[in-house]
Formats: C-alpha cells, sequence, structure tokens
C-alpha cells in the first residue's frame, strides 16, 4: 500500500510524487505537497512557487513563458500582473494580462512582487 496520499479530486489510490507535487492519473489532477502536508495554515490557502502566501490584489511576476491555450501567444517570463483575483480550482488565478487579455493561471509558475 502506498503511503500517498489519495487524489483530493476524484478519491484514485494511484497518486504519484512528481517533483514539487502529487498528480493524479486517473483524472489528471495536480496538488503541491505543501497543501498535502499541512504547510498551509488552512487548505484554501494558496501559495507562489517561493512559498509565499497570495491575496487578491497582489502583483505576481510569471516565472516561465506560458503558451496561451487556444492561440498562437505566450506569456513571457518576467510578465508582471497586477490585481489577482484568487479562485477555486486547479488554475487558481483569475487575472487580466497587459496584451493578452483575461485568463487562469496557476500559482506554482508566478512569484509575488514585493513593495
Amino acid at each position: 500500500m502506498s503511503d500517498l496520499p489519495n487524489c483530493p479530486a476524484c478519491a484514485s489510490e494511484f497518486t504519484y510524487d512528481d517533483g514539487l507535487q502529487y498528480v493524479c492519473p486517473e483524472c489528471g489532477h495536480e496538488w503541491s505537497k505543501a497543501v498535502d502536508a499541512g504547510d498551509a495554515t488552512s487548505g484554501s490557502e494558496i501559495r507562489d512557487a517561493n512559498g509565499n502566501p497570495l491575496a487578491d490584489g497582489d502583483a505576481v511576476t510569471v516565472i516561465k513563458d506560458l503558451k496561451v491555450k487556444g492561440s498562437s501567444s505566450v506569456v513571457k517570463v518576467g510578465t508582471k500582473v497586477k490585481n489577482i483575483r484568487l479562485v477555486d480550482g486547479d488554475h487558481d488565478i483569475d487575472c487580466k494580462v497587459d496584451g493578452i487579455g483575461p485568463m487562469k493561471l496557476k500559482s506554482m509558475f508566478v512569484k509575488k512582487v514585493t513593495s
């Protein structure tokens, strides 16, 4: 029996370790090890790639080139996104990216901008 947690989305027991996160091969859900280990003070706390807590209205910077699904556009590394909104789901940040428009991002691909 595996000591890995079951998938929080579909309760599958066939999850696997993929570096900084767990992955469910049945439904494709990915979640952070930090959240599963209880590092967050609440289950709904969302953290950036460096582990800093994020809040509505924060500004973040993209840390990896991200392809925009259904388009030939790319969100480049270093793109600053202001006034984010946190939501539930796999893509946990709602925002507007200058030059591209509204989109959803995963918190694992951004870092919080300080002052």
